[in-house]
């Protein structure tokens, strides 16, 4: 399978899965039950979100088999900053960080994974003036096409502890980002081989499932998500669903870090942001002025870019191979 064709095929399953995962996560967050509670046990969520992750990453090592040999205690510390950016993503929202600067923040989180690749991998990374020109057209992109959606909310007052949440999680997302370029090369020098995406999904999540428990646990989360799932059974149908979508596209992202890197799934991830816009806008009848349009032109001409670079670079050994 081509380069080209493997790239598609991720961006076409992440794009996919987390667009309808986007509008099952507003569902499951803005759910009211009839006396008007809210299930706002966030750690409990990303212990199920992940163990659903992790059961269709157990499955794919079942059927594909593993690597061997892999570096469990970086695994171990990457769930750890993947999952606590998550849920301090989530605090951020219940503590008022309106959702335009979460937007806006979490957008621009392929400068740190580019950050934490260089400083925790500085010998095995190297990046091009082309890619860091692609990622400030699409960070740039998206802050155009959220201010133009979110304009209305954009002056909502944020607390400290909200902004110093989402500095977390994107502090995390950057160390996540160099982990996981770091725990792939430690695993090719150990096994001559990189690890799969099997390998990634499934020990990744296995650790992510494992910490959200014990922390839901110490917080008493559990007790109080468990009645609440009780009494509204309605919401649990949305976060099986929800979870289901977070496993089919991790099954996508994963292969995109196994067969590229942490910027290209990056890359990936941050731009279907734009098409969750659009899809918005189609199915929920919003509306987008011109600035939005201009915002999506200039995000896509980056996430178009990497495209081509990534098809030229597959074609170019098989034109090498039909001279000789």
């Amino acid at each position: 399978m081509g380069v080209g064709v493997k790239l598609a095929m991720g961006a076409a399953g992440i794009y996919g899965a987390f667009m309808y995962y986007g509008l099952l996560q507003e569902d499951v967050l803005t759910f009211r039950a009839e006396d008007g509670g809210q299930f706002d046990q966030v750690w409990m969520l990303q212990a199920f979100e992940a163990a659903a992750n992790a059961i269709l990453g157990a499955v794919g090592l079942a059927l594909m088999g593993s690597t061997g040999s892999l570096p469990l205690g970086m695994f171990a510390t990457t769930g750890l900053s993947q999952v606590s950016a998550k849920a301090l993503t989530s605090l951020a929202l219940a503590q008022g960080v309106s959702f335009p600067v979460m937007t806006l923040a979490k957008s621009a989180k392929m400068v740190p994974v580019m950050a934490g690749s260089l400083i925790m991998n500085p010998k095995n990374t190297a990046y091009e003036a082309r890619q860091y020109a692609q990622a400030a057209l699409i960070i740039a992109g998206t802050v155009i096409v959220s201010m133009a959606k979110k304009s209305s909310k954009a002056g909502a007052a944020s607390s400290s502890v909200g902004l110093m949440c989402l500095l977390g999680a994107l502090c995390c997302d950057g160390y996540t980002g160099g982990q996981q370029k770091a725990l792939q090369m430690e695993t090719k020098k150990r096994t001559g081989k990189m690890p799969t995406q099997y390998d990634l999904m499934f020990w990744i999540n296995f650790f992510m499932t494992c910490i959200a428990f014990l922390v839901a646990l110490a917080l008493g989360e559990l007790p109080s998500g468990i009645a609440f799932l009780t009494e509204n059974p309605e919401i649990l149908r949305k976060i099986a669903t929800f979870s289901l979508c977070s496993a089919i596209g991790q099954n996508f992202i994963f292969f995109t870090i196994a067969e590229f890197d942490s910027l290209t799934c990056t890359t990936i991830t941050t731009t279907r942001k734009i098409f969750s816009v659009l899809l918005s806008i189609f199915v929920k009848g919003h509306s987008l002025n011109g600035q939005g349009w201009t915002g999506i032109a200039v995000a896509s001409a980056g996430i178009l870019g990497e495209l081509d670079h990534k098809l030229r670079k597959g074609k170019a050994p098989k034109a090498k191979k039909a001279k000789e």
